[in-house]
């Protein structure tokens, strides 16, 4: 997708001074034609998850404020919570000064975001400094899963690529 959009609502990219203090929506999609959203707890500030828009997906969460992102695994754009049932209310959307990234404040409606089972899909940190095994140690941050993945999808393919 191009920097011109298709969608009369999206404003094309006009001026520098256009897209960083002008009042109209005019996103720059990536040459794939998506755009990078971090979703993060509207009351806490934690971070949920990171995904990508396309216009189609982007489109969708204004007018239902309803996260939808286009799933790269898929193909497809899916809406937040279609099969689990753990919708991301909108409650804000913000754009970066250049409008090429979203930051969502969500309220997650039964407290999960995460495939795996885990509120947050950050739900690990990376050890840092000078690694002292042959591979870099990660460590768990949360102990409990919010619900059991087998359970909610029942089968369905695991998202996750190799």
């Amino acid at each position: 997708m191009s920097e011109n959009k298709s969608s009369s609502l999206l404003a094309r990219r006009s001026s520098v001074e256009q897209v960083e203090t002008g009042l109209v929506l005019a996103p720059k999609f990536d040459s794939h034609g998506l755009l990078p959203v971090i979703s993060a707890d509207h009351n806490s500030g934690e971070v949920l998850m990171h995904a990508y828009m396309n216009e189609t997906a982007l489109l969708k969460t204004i007018e239902t404020r309803e996260a939808h992102y286009w799933s790269r695994s898929r193909r497809c754009v899916w809406h937040k919570g279609a099969s689990s049932g753990f919708v991301q209310r909108v409650r804000e959307m913000l754009i970066d000064d250049d409008q090429d990234s979203l930051w969502l404040r969500v309220e997650v409606v039964g407290g999960a975001s995460c495939h795996v089972g885990y509120r947050s899909c950050f739900y690990r940190s990376v050890a840092l400094g000078r690694p002292t095994a042959q591979h870099i140690a990660l460590r768990q941050l949360e102990k409990e899963k919010v619900f059991d993945p087998e359970a909610v999808y029942k089968g369905a393919a695991n998202p996750t690529r190799l």
